[in-house]
Formats: structure tokens, C-alpha cells, sequence
């Protein structure tokens, strides 16, 4: 434990000084930082997909220091300070986990969930969903909303109504396709696929976003071996010759 309040502690103090003496630090802000804190996350989500450990230790430090960052302008501003920040995120834990620090029962993790959604309730939340952030990518927003409303009872009874349900939306999808319908209901007809697939996805255990990446992850691979192993440019192969060299990259 004492190791981690010295290093913690060394950050803390570098952020002090950098904010003074380095030009680059000194003026940064909260706006300015913010992609780059995006960037560092999916930095992280990449590393986490790896199963790169170096790689996730190094990008859970800069993470790190970005959160040591908003807070050392916050305080400057005089609007909290880290401790603020942590003894908030410590008074929450404690008041949400109320089968560890109270007398509450739970019988499993789901239980843990429809707690803590009931106490965010509590506490002045509008609506069960109001925690799930407008700028999350639309794929895992869909499932965290769909995860959250669960918590109060709006699910299906089992996965096989909600597989009916995926089979009607791209009927409808279908029909609109057939009928040479305009953009903005094909649009609509295709989000409802996707939607329900979350949801489905959700139901059988699949994390969706997870999944699409890894997809992502091996059609890159498979084009890129097409790319290196080409006899002659992509444009002047007829898609024969392309289709050989993916199932060659499969193979490997």
C-alpha cells in the first residue's frame, strides 16, 4: 500500500510542476485535453483486446494522468481538488454497495446491479438512463441502455422472443428494401436490425462492440495478406483472384 501512495503522490507532485515550468502543461484545459483523454481510452481498449499487459499498465498511466490533470485545473479554478474527487467517488461506493457496508441481502450480481440502478434513482436521477453518456459509440450505448432498463423489468421473457424479434425487423427492413423506400427508412429499418442484434447479443452473453472489433481485427488482416501476397495490383485481379487469396489467408 505504501508503494502505491508514494508513486501517486510523485505524480501529484510532477503534475505541480509541470503546470508551472513546462510550456505545453501550463496551457492546457479541461477542453483541450478531452480528445486526447479519448484517444488514450481506446488506446487502452486496444491494449485490453491485445491481452497486452505492459501495454495496458502503460496506457492506464496515462490515463491516470489525465484524470490528475482536469483535476489539478479544476483546482486552480477553485472547484475541487483530487481528494474532492476520490472522497466523492468513495462516498458513492459505500452508499451504492449497501449489501457490503448495510444489512441489504443480494443473491448475485444481478441483484448488485438493480440495487445500484434503485439507489441512482434515490440519489435524483430523472430517468434510469440519464448515466449513459450522449457521446458513447451508438453500439455500446444500445446495449448499456438496454442493460440498464432490465434492471426495473422492461426485458424479454428469454432469447428466443427476442430472436422473433430480430427476424421481424429485418423482414420490414426487407420489404422497404423491396419497395425502393427513402433513405431515412431504410436508415430507421436498419437501426432496428442492429438494435435487436445488441439485444440479442445481450441475451446469449456477447459483448457486440467486442465482437464487431475482433471482426474488424480479421478482415484487416485477411485484406492485408491479399495486399502482400497480390501478383499484380488489386485493381487489375478480378475478385477470382482476390476471393483465392482470402481463403489462403484463412488458411493461415
Amino acid at each position: 500500500m505504501n508503494d502505491k501512495l508514494t508513486a501517486f503522490k510523485e505524480l501529484l507532485e510532477i503534475m505541480d510542476t509541470l503546470r508551472v515550468e513546462c510550456p505545453w502543461d501550463r496551457v492546457q484545459t479541461i477542453e483541450s485535453l478531452r480528445n486526447l483523454t479519448i484517444e488514450e481510452t481506446y488506446e487502452l481498449a486496444d491494449a485490453i483486446l491485445d491481452q497486452d499487459y505492459p501495454n495496458i499498465k502503460e496506457e492506464i498511466g496515462d490515463l491516470m494522468l489525465h484524470m490528475v490533470f482536469y483535476c489539478k485545473i479544476a483546482e486552480e479554478k477553485g472547484e475541487f481538488d483530487m481528494s474532492d474527487a476520490l472522497k466523492s467517488v468513495n462516498e458513492k461506493l459505500i452508499r451504492r454497495h449497501p449489501h457490503i457496508y448495510g444489512d441489504v441481502k443480494v443473491n448475485d450480481q444481478e441483484d448488485v446491479k438493480k440495487n445500484w440502478e434503485q439507489i441512482k434513482m434515490e440519489e435524483g436521477k430523472k430517468s434510469i438512463l440519464s448515466g449513459v453518456p450522449k457521446s458513447l459509440p451508438a453500439m455500446v450505448k444500445a446495449y448499456r441502455m438496454q442493460d440498464k432498463t432490465k434492471q426495473v423489468g422492461f426485458e424479454w421473457e428469454n432469447k428466443e422472443q427476442v430472436w422473433e424479434k430480430v427476424a421481424e425487423e429485418m423482414e420490414e427492413f426487407k420489404e422497404v428494401v423491396d419497395q425502393d423506400g427513402p433513405k431515412e427508412r431504410l436508415e430507421e429499418e436498419f437501426g432496428d436490425i442492429l438494435f435487436s442484434l445488441v439485444n440479442y447479443a445481450r441475451y446469449v452473453g456477447i459483448d457486440p462492440e467486442t465482437a464487431l472489433e475482433k471482426v474488424n481485427r480479421k478482415f484487416k488482416s485477411r485484406f492485408e495478406y491479399i495486399e502482400t501476397n497480390a501478383p499484380k495490383s488489386l485493381e487489375a485481379m478480378s475478385l477470382e483472384e482476390m476471393d483465392a487469396l482470402w481463403v489462403e489467408a484463412k488458411q493461415q
